[in-house]
């Protein structure tokens, strides 16, 4: 007897509950580890976290979908795996304690100016790292920076000193064309 021509493209070969549980598990143990691995992770990607991301994803494929190569098998682990991603961000959503505990709190990198090393050696990021970003977002230097907070999702946020060393620059440049302009006058006069 002929199998039907699409039989293996949705046959299950193995059961529903256990492609449900396999994603379950799979999602759990991730959010645990990226959790423990820092906020780095999220965001601030060199070269070998992203390596670590991308083979992770290669290695938890088949621990989501076991000996299944279907398209149902897929379908069901990759909505079993939007659903339950969707009903933790809900639950969380409402219970701000909880979302503190799973995402982290934010990390002071700079504080009044002050670099705060051992913030960097504990989220694993080097002074190197903190300039770049920095950079990114428009400074010069990190000496224009009066505070730098990494946040939750991996994002840094950087807040300029007030005023700005440009500010202080161009307000001395007007005092000093201010005075010049005085003395112009009172030697005109």
């Amino acid at each position: 007897m002929q199998m039907p021509l699409f039989h293996d493209m949705f046959y299950l070969g193995l059961p529903v509950l256990e492609k449900i549980l396999r994603p379950i598990l799979v999602y759990t143990f991730l959010i645990v580890g990226l959790r423990l691995a820092g906020k780095r992770e999220l965001a601030q990607l060199n070269p070998f976290d992203l390596v670590v991301l991308l083979t992770i994803s290669n290695t938890v494929q088949n621990a989501i979908i076991g000996e299944d190569n279907s398209v149902t098998g897929g379908l069901i682990g990759a909505a079993t795996l939007l659903m339950v991603n969707h009903g933790v961000v809900r639950f969380l959503y409402g219970h701000e304690r909880l979302e503190q505990i799973v995402e982290g709190k934010p990390t002071v990198l700079i504080d009044n100016g002050v670099v705060q090393h051992q913030s960097l050696k504990d989220e694993l990021i080097t002074v190197i790292d903190l300039e770049t970003a920095a950079h990114k977002q428009g400074f010069g230097s990190l000496d224009e920076i009066d505070r730098a907070v990494l946040d939750q999702d991996g994002s840094i946020a950087f807040f300029a000193k007030k005023p700005t060393p440009e500010a202080t620059r161009h307000e001395e440049i007007m005092n000093r064309l201010n005075q010049i302009a005085a003395q112009v006058a009172a030697l005109k006069a």
